[in-house]
């Protein structure tokens, strides 16, 4: 895979690009933030991997920047920022994971390569619809009966996967695991605030696609089906 990895630490830097070429991968490495944004915006990537404190630009403006560009390739935080409210803030920035310094380099490696099979097994799908709503995953648009919805990458991710699941309960943990990769409960009420946006995005008056199953999670389905 080409990867991109923008960290400051010399020491850490050698480290993971040593093991990484040994798993064939392509490393590219920028050394400040500023430099690390012109990379990422260049494209190409497969995975970005991003210290959060860093030089010239923190990772979190990296990684907001490069969201707003349109961008879906996955992104690692890789940082020794270990609390919970700080990968809230990372994840919530649009990073795919985070991984907290010191790590385990067999670690770093499965993560990268399970970012790398995601984004294989999403690419192979372009358009998703449900009734009038419709999903263009190559130019990241949504419309609903003809008509633009302009999300922001996270309720963009959580209405693919919402659609992707058409007709069965995801629960609030299976959708913190799946959209957030969260793997523990940061006891917050994300997932209720982005469904929130979601329906009001997707217009409270026209016929609702999205369910609250009480007591299990939610729902996206068509309004014809029962």
């Amino acid at each position: 895979m080409r990867l991109l990895l923008i960290e400051d630490d010399a020491e850490t830097a050698a480290f993971i690009d040593e093991a990484l070429r040994g798993q064939a991968h392509e490393l590219q490495l920028a050394v400040d933030g500023r430099d690390g944004l012109i990379c990422a915006v260049g494209g190409g990537w497969e995975v970005i991997i991003v210290d959060r404190m860093l030089p010239a630009l923190d990772g979190l403006s990296i990684v907001r920047t490069l969201r707003a560009t349109g961008s879906q390739v996955p992104v690692l935080f890789l940082t020794t920022l270990d609390g919970i409210d700080d990968r809230v803030e990372g994840l919530n920035a649009g990073a795919d994971d985070y991984l907290v310094k010191p790590f385990a380099m067999a670690e770093l490696i499965a993560r990268i390569a399970a970012l790398g099979r995601r984004r294989e097994r999403t690419s192979t799908v372009t358009h998703l619809r449900v009734a009038d709503l419709e999903m263009d995953l190559l130019d990241r648009s949504v419309r609903r009966a003809a008509e633009p919805v302009m999300l922001q990458p996270r309720e963009f991710r959580l209405l693919e996967h919402l659609m992707r699941h058409e007709g069965e309960v995801l629960t609030r943990t299976m959708l913190l695991e799946r959209v957030w990769d969260f793997h523990f409960d940061p006891n917050t009420n994300i997932v209720e605030s982005h469904v929130s946006r979601l329906r009001d995005k997707l217009g409270r008056h026209r016929p609702e696609l999205i369910h609250t199953v009480r007591g299990s999670g939610y729902m996206l389905r068509a309004p014809d089906r029962v």
